[in-house]
């Protein structure tokens, strides 16, 4: 094994005790990130709504519509591992800071592109895979991080956090999004999320300054650094777990956001507000679920936890197709908001706390370039199962593998999965 993996085995899962959800932000640096955090996933959430309907509306088919998850995930896919390698050898205050320059910069051209009248799809999912590109390299240094600037026994809390902002923002952004669309237009929302970028750039920017020249966490060579975080990761079976669990649940319950946009516009025929409605109830439920699983975490095992949150998704899934009702719609996605929640934090949690912190950038990429393959992969699929057999037989199809999922982690099938 390379001189620098630490080890190939996973602690022993800590003892089950309730950490307040707060605790994490009892850290002013963490506290800092998460508020700016939260105001830059507002921005996101916004973009995400703004792109996906703007397409939607202009795109011919199904397989179109889903090609915006597509092109925001590709890119983590494709360069999630070499991500992981950078984010291990540099000052990850500067660096985090250029990535979120440099998506707030995409953000802006894909305002001054939708301005000058210019609303393909392709030059769309160009700017699209652009931003995505700044993910990819930002996520594992932003998780790598965040998990630093903790206690050990806060990771799940803090993983539950941003969870619950990504999601706040999830209620708020599509909602705003669904109000402003037909008002503003599309420009004003990308314009928005450009701004929203401010405040992470200014913690980024004072913690760059104070940090100063960090030496790098690694010093050997790319190929070294990169054989080292695979061998150290793929070596503990507890990971290899992990890894397929979280490749499997994401590819198929992409297909909620990827079709989405398509069954509100073509089999309900609604408009707009309606399909903000719909993600907000997503984002809704999400929050719900945070709140309550410091509680459930006390008394359900991680691995029961995520078989029922998946067996909530699925599903839900399996019923949207069905329904008319808003009425019906609205509380059924609630539910499988929360047990989203718990699916995400759950998974994530699991993989901060995997590994030390001088190679955790690494072993996270890794998490993170199959989390993205799951969904690229599964955008592809279910667009093109809607394109051939129906929005509502992909939806239900999707609801289907989801709940196969479930079953194997309630039967024992897969041991030690989280």
């Amino acid at each position: 094994m390379p001189k620098d993996s630490l080890s190939a085995r996973l602690p022993a899962p800590p003892l089950r005790c309730k950490v307040p959800l707060s605790a994490p932000l009892r850290h002013v640096r963490y506290r800092q990130l998460w508020l700016a955090n939260l105001v830059s996933n507002l921005g996101t959430w916004t973009q995400t709504f703004a792109s996906a309907w703007l397409i939607a509306t202009v795109a011919s088919s199904a397989s179109t519509s889903v090609l915006v998850q597509a092109a925001a995930y590709l890119p983590v896919f494709l360069f999630a591992l070499f991500a992981g390698v950078v984010a291990d050898a540099v000052n990850r205050p500067q660096f985090l800071f250029f990535c979120n320059l440099f998506m707030a910069i995409c953000a802006c051209a894909m305002a001054a592109l939708v301005m000058s009248g210019n609303t393909a799809a392709g030059p769309l999912l160009a700017l699209t895979f652009c931003m995505g590109s700044g993910s990819a390299f930002m996520w594992p240094a932003w998780q790598a991080s965040l998990s630093d600037l903790i206690e050990p026994a806060e990771v799940e809390a803090a993983a539950t956090l941003n969870n619950l902002s990504y999601n706040v923002a999830a209620i708020l952004g599509p909602a705003l999004g669904g109000l402003l669309f037909a008002w503003v237009g599309a420009a004003a929302l990308f314009l928005a999320n450009a701004i929203s970028f401010a405040g992470l750039l200014g913690v980024y920017w004072f913690w760059w300054r104070e940090q100063g020249s960090a030496p790098p966490a690694i010093k050997t060579g790319f190929a070294d650094s990169l054989q080292a975080g695979l061998a150290t990761a793929l070596g503990c079976a507890r990971y290899r777990h992990i890894l397929f669990n979280v490749g499997t649940v994401f590819f198929a319950t992409i297909a909620f956001a990827a079709l989405l946009p398509v069954f509100v516009k073509h089999i309900l025929h609604r408009e707009s507000s309606v399909f903000g409605l719909l993600m907000g109830s997503l984002g809704a439920g999400a929050v719900l679920g945070a709140l309550l699983l410091p509680t459930l975490r006390q008394h359900v095992g991680r691995t029961r936890l995520l078989a029922g949150a998946l067996l909530v998704y699925g599903v839900m899934l399996l019923a949207l197709p069905f329904l008319r009702s808003l009425a019906l719609m609205v509380p059924l996605i609630m539910a499988a908001g929360m047990a989203w929640s718990a699916t995400v934090s759950t998974l994530n949690a699991a993989a901060q706390l995997a590994f030390p912190l001088a190679i955790r950038a690494r072993t996270l990429s890794i998490y993170l370039f199959v989390m993205a393959g799951g969904y690229t992969a599964g955008s592809l699929v279910w667009g093109w199962v809607a394109d051939h057999v129906g929005v509502q037989a992909a939806l239900a199809a999707a609801g289907a593998c989801v709940l196969v999922n479930a079953i194997a982690l309630m039967t024992g099938k897969r041991e030690n999965a989280v």
